[in-house]
Parts: C-alpha cells; sequence; structure tokens
C-alpha cells in the first residue's frame, strides 16, 4: 500500500472514530501514526527527493522573507507585483526554480524578500518532489501570507491551513509548554503541573510506544492535546506567524468589511486598486518583529538612512557585530549606545548588552 493511502485510511478511520475520553487513548495513537508517514512523505526514508530542500535554488536575501500562499485568481500576482512596485528598489532579482519572483521591497529601512509558493497547494500532499521542495522553503519563512478571495475566504483558508499544518507548519501558534527528554532507562516518568483534558499517563505511553520510546521524561505544563505532545516528540515542527489577507474588497458592502476588520490576523485589501497596502505592511511590520540599529561613526552624525536590521531575540552587541563582519567580535573594546535601552546617552556598553529598535550604536575596537 502506498503512503497516500495509508495516510487516507488512517484520516477516514479517525473522521469516522467519535471524540470522547473512551476514545481519546485510540486517537491519539492514530495521531502519532499519520505524523510519522507524512514525517516520510517529507522526508524519505532514502534521503533523495530534495525533502530538506537542498538543492533548491532559493537564494536568501535581506532582512527578512516571506511566502505569498494563495490559490490560483485569488489576486496573489497582483498584490507580489504592486507591493514591489510601489515600495521596492529592486524589482526582480536571479531566482532559477520558483515560477514567480516579485523582487525586494524595502521598508522602514529593512530589506524584505517577497516569495511566491506556487506549489504549495498542488501536488504538494502527494509527496511530488517540487511539492516538497516548495514546503521546505515555505519552512524558512519569517511570515506567511495566506491570500484569499473575499467572496470565498473560510473553504481556502481551511484547506491551505490543513496543507501546512500536515508539512508541521504551526500557523500564529507558540510551541506547547511540554518537557520532553529521553532517556537510557526507567521507563515513562510522566507529570502534569496543571489540569489535563485529553492527555493522562497510558494515552502518553501508547503515543510514546509508538514512536519506540520506552524511557524518557515528559512534564506537561499546559494543558495539551495529543497534536502537542507528537509535535514535541517530532522536534521538527516550525512555528511561523500569519497574516490572512482578505482581497477584492472593491466587491463588498461596508458593513461586510466592517464584520471582517475584527477577523483575527485578518487584512483586507484590493490588490487592483492598491487599497489598503499600507495598513498590511504595517500589519507585517508588527508581525516580523525586526529591531533597527542605527549606526554612528566616530565624531560623525548617526546614519538614519541605511540601519543593521536585526531579529527580536538576537539584538546583543555581539549580535550586531556579527551580522556585518564576524572579525568585528574580536576587535572590539566595547561600544557607547543612545536610545531606549539604556538609562543615560551615550552608555559604555559590553557584547552582551541587548539593544532595541532605533538605537543608534558606536563601536570602539581594542
Amino acid at each position: 500500500m502506498s503512503l497516500i493511502a495509508k495516510i487516507a485510511e488512517i484520516e477516514n478511520e479517525m473522521a469516522r472514530t467519535q471524540k470522547n475520553k473512551a476514545t481519546a487513548h485510540h486517537l491519539g495513537l492514530l495521531k502519532a501514526r499519520l505524523a510519522k508517514l507524512k514525517r516520510e512523505l517529507i522526508t524519505p526514508k532514502g534521503g533523495s527527493g530534495g525533502g530538506t530542500g537542498e538543492g533548491f535554488d532559493v537564494a536568501k536575501t535581506g532582512d527578512a522573507r516571506i511566502g505569498f500562499v494563495g490559490f490560483p485568481s485569488v489576486g496573489k500576482s497582483t498584490l507580489l507585483s504592486n507591493l514591489a512596485g510601489v515600495y521596492s528598489e529592486v524589482a526582480a532579482y536571479e531566482f532559477t526554480t520558483l515560477t514567480t519572483v516579485p523582487g525586494v521591497i524595502r521598508y522602514k529601512g529593512a530589506k524584505i524578500q517577497l516569495l511566491d509558493l506556487p506549489g504549495i497547494i498542488e501536488g504538494a500532499k502527494d509527496g511530488k518532489g517540487r511539492g516538497r521542495q516548495v514546503i521546505a522553503v515555505a519552512r524558512t519563512c519569517n511570515l506567511i501570507l495566506i491570500v484569499l478571495d473575499v467572496l470565498k475566504p473560510l473553504g481556502h483558508k481551511k484547506l491551505i491551513e490543513h496543507e501546512l499544518e500536515g508539512f508541521g507548519i504551526r500557523l500564529n501558534k507558540s510551541p506547547p509548554n511540554i518537557g520532553f527528554k529521553k532517556k537510557d532507562k526507567g521507563g515513562i516518568n510522566f507529570t502534569a503541573t496543571c489540569a489535563q483534558s485529553e492527555l493522562d499517563g497510558d494515552t502518553v505511553k501508547s503515543i510514546l510506544s509508538e514512536y519506540k520510546i520506552h524511557n524518557a521524561d515528559v512534564t506537561l505544563r499546559c494543558d495539551a492535546t495529543a497534536d502537542d505532545l507528537i509535535d514535541v516528540v517530532e522536534g521538527n515542527r516550525v512555528y511561523i506567524p500569519c497574516i490572512y489577507v482578505l482581497n477584492k474588497i472593491d466587491q463588498i458592502s461596508v458593513e461586510e468589511l466592517d464584520i471582517i476588520y475584527k477577523v483575527p490576523h485578518c487584512v483586507p485589501i484590493s490588490a487592483h486598486h492598491r487599497w489598503n497596502f499600507d495598513d498590511l505592511l504595517e500589519r507585517i511590520w508588527d508581525y516580523l518583529h525586526l529591531v533597527r540599529i542605527y549606526t554612528k561613526p566616530k565624531g560623525q552624525l548617526p546614519d538614519y538612512t541605511s540601519p543593521v536590521v536585526l531579529p527580536d531575540g538576537h539584538t546583543t552587541v555581539e549580535d550586531f557585530c556579527l551580522k556585518i563582519h564576524k572579525n568585528l567580535v574580536k576587535e572590539l573594546k566595547h561600544a557607547l549606545v543612545w536610545g531606549a535601552s539604556v538609562k543615560h546617552n551615550p552608555q559604555k556598553v559590553g557584547r552582551e548588552h541587548l539593544m532595541e529598535d532605533e538605537d543608534v550604536i558606536q563601536l570602539v575596537k581594542k
């Protein structure tokens, strides 16, 4: 039986099984089996098929990467070309394998790479090589924009989410607060620090036994589901923020637009008329969590035109130096920083100092 047939069989059995406490154990096992089969689909056992995305010619450029996902004729190409046309310095750059390349946009001093992911829906699920590679590229994005037709958003939204979820991409979620550590002996040591509505010791053991894990420490620090535990055991999930871009708002009423604005993670636009692009770009900026650091050469004014852009969580003076050149860290004596991260301006700081958005830095070499 092929992998696709095995996956379909398990999905059908899960659909037939009623969800209650008596079947939780059985459903947990089925979910674990399904996750294993899907992993095999993305990365075949022989290691061939480009499951990791290696050799897929997508050079990562700029400070962040955004993947555009959507069905045909939702206005994705129009949105990409209009965004790139309005906000871009470079309209296109060399790119060999993906079919649509709108280019890099500059926004608030950051260079942001936009990628259309054409095969993510068609053919990805049946394990065709290209589908796997496109999924691998999607997993490297800092943000995913799901472009939907405002007249039929829900059906498409669910299909795309299901596709991405099936390949280990978790949208607008944080990693579950579960401690998991394999060990050599001692059996399964199960601890829950809060009340559990789905998982108990037996279900945890049966899920782990499906992975041939018989010795491990498991600590549930949240009300976890079987899916959460499987995600932690698999260890290859990526957690990516996502914005739902509802296009073609020129075809709906103002009252309908007011309702859409209340939906979480949604931005209504008209790609054709270039309506609401500023709101979309502002939301993109918020979701990317980028930090801009301005440089100040000795005896000169700060350069506010081209900041060094760092991802949130990697904003130390050392991270800043590494972004410019790896040898800079060795030559660094200390740094002078002006801005929100220091108590007085300027302040002498070391390489571990955490900087904040729009700080100004001057490096002092040994």
